[in-house]
């Protein structure tokens, strides 16, 4: 494989990395995108057991998915800042310690209280876990290729709606949600532990610093592209959240369904990431603009599905889908913050979970207002189309300097 590096400050040299096969590294790191993805969207999953175990309602369980969003959001700059020396090693094995404890103190959370906190620890590395992965994993292949290399990290996360979400919803029907998150500890100590083995140590950054990352965000491209996933992407949480819940209480479905609708789902964000990965290597804007409008289409097509699994099924699958958008999302941030990609890449992770808590709360405040619990899917629908609103701001930023340099 080429090695071309594309991000500043990597730091691990050709002859190190040659010694480690490139795909043995994405997969190691893609298996922490699986524990990560498990973790997350899993617990949207469990809301009902959570909800019968805590004796809350289904809105105030679904406060533990907003309680490891905010960790995210604010983890992700908080780490990338304060790791901005370090190797991308040592950091990514800090970030898989942090996420065993989170995860196992909310197994054994005693209270609602408790699992709230332990949700919010556990959110603290996801954000910057992703960015320095990616940065890694972009650093690894030429710059024609750099979204499909993110893609292969994020599709851990993707693998993880088709597999490892079943299983942890299947595990929390079996034996109780707890041991969904024994699991999820698991595999991420396992995932350390094959960092700690395999991933190159390469050399600290001593002439990084966190305000060099912060200087590099006066970019206004770089909050565009955050606020497309803030905004775009909260429609896809907004329905996920209460997919499970709307197949017991609305569509009337047997249990058994719903780790296949949640399979269905991850198969199609799985298709979306690479499907969207290909497309942005070669047409980023473009990518983005059309998947955008896509997921609008699939959400506003949701509420006359519920009624029916078979007739569910094509619209959750190209929801789904729809996730393809934060693989582009991240790949265009390295692009305009080349002088702070860390702390970039790790804010858009915070992007996409401030998504993941503007969707549900959303979505929670249609249901209780007795519009039905179908109603989610216009919801999401509205997001989508102001992420897309946003794209086009975006858009004509980009013609507008590029008419600028013409006439310069």
């Amino acid at each position: 494989m080429t090695d071309t590096p594309t991000s500043p400050g990597v730091g691990a040299d050709a002859s190190v990395r040659d010694a480690v096969s490139p795909g043995l590294i994405f997969f190691i790191l893609a298996l922490g995108g699986f524990a990560i993805g498990t973790a997350e969207f899993a617990a949207m999953s469990l809301v009902p057991m959570i909800s019968a175990d805590m004796h809350v309602t289904v809105p105030q369980a679904g406060h533990a998915i907003e309680a490891y969003a905010a960790g995210v959001c604010v983890g992700a700059p908080l780490i990338a800042m304060l790791g901005a020396k370090m190797s991308r090693k040592h950091l990514l094995i800090g970030m898989m310690v942090l996420y065993v404890l989170g995860n196992g103190l909310t197994a054994l959370a005693p209270g609602y209280g408790w699992l709230l906190l332990c949700r919010f620890v556990s959110g603290l590395p996801h954000g910057a876990y992703f960015g320095t992965a990616g940065i890694v994993a972009s650093s690894l292949v030429p710059i024609n290729r750099r979204t499909q290399a993110v893609a292969r990290v994020v599709l851990g996360l993707t693998i993880a709606t088709i597999g490892g979400v079943p299983m942890a919803n299947g595990l929390g029907m079996l034996m109780g949600w707890r041991w969904a998150f024994v699991l999820i500890a698991g595999l991420a100590l396992c995932t350390m532990l094959l960092i700690m083995r395999f991933v190159p140590l390469d050399p600290p950054r001593p002439h990084a610093s966190a305000m060099t990352e912060v200087r590099a965000l006066r970019n206004r491209q770089v909050w565009l592209t955050l606020g497309i996933g803030i905004v775009g992407f909260g429609g896809i949480f907004c329905v996920y959240t209460y997919l499970a819940s709307i197949l017991q209480v609305v569509t009337h479905a047997p249990a058994y369904m719903t780790p296949v609708m949640l399979a269905v789902f991850g198969v199609g964000m799985t298709v979306g990431t690479m499907a969207c990965a290909w497309a942005a290597d070669r047409k980023m804007m473009p990518t983005i603009g059309g998947t955008l409008l896509v997921n609008a289409a699939a959400l506003a097509g949701f509420p006359g599905s519920v009624h029916s699994v078979w007739g569910m099924m094509p619209i959750v699958f190209m929801i789904g889908c729809g996730g393809g958008l934060g693989t582009v999302i991240q790949s265009r941030l390295l692009s305009v913050a080349v002088d702070a990609q860390a702390l970039a890449a790790a804010m858009n992770q915070s992007a996409f979970n401030m998504a993941n808590a503007i969707g549900p709360a959303l979505g929670g405040l249609a249901i209780s207002a007795g519009l039905g619990w179908a109603s989610v899917g216009w919801v999401g629908a509205c997001l989508a189309m102001g992420g897309f609103v946003i794209w086009l701001v975006t858009l004509s930023d980009i013609r507008a300097a590029a008419r600028r340099q013409a006439g310069g």
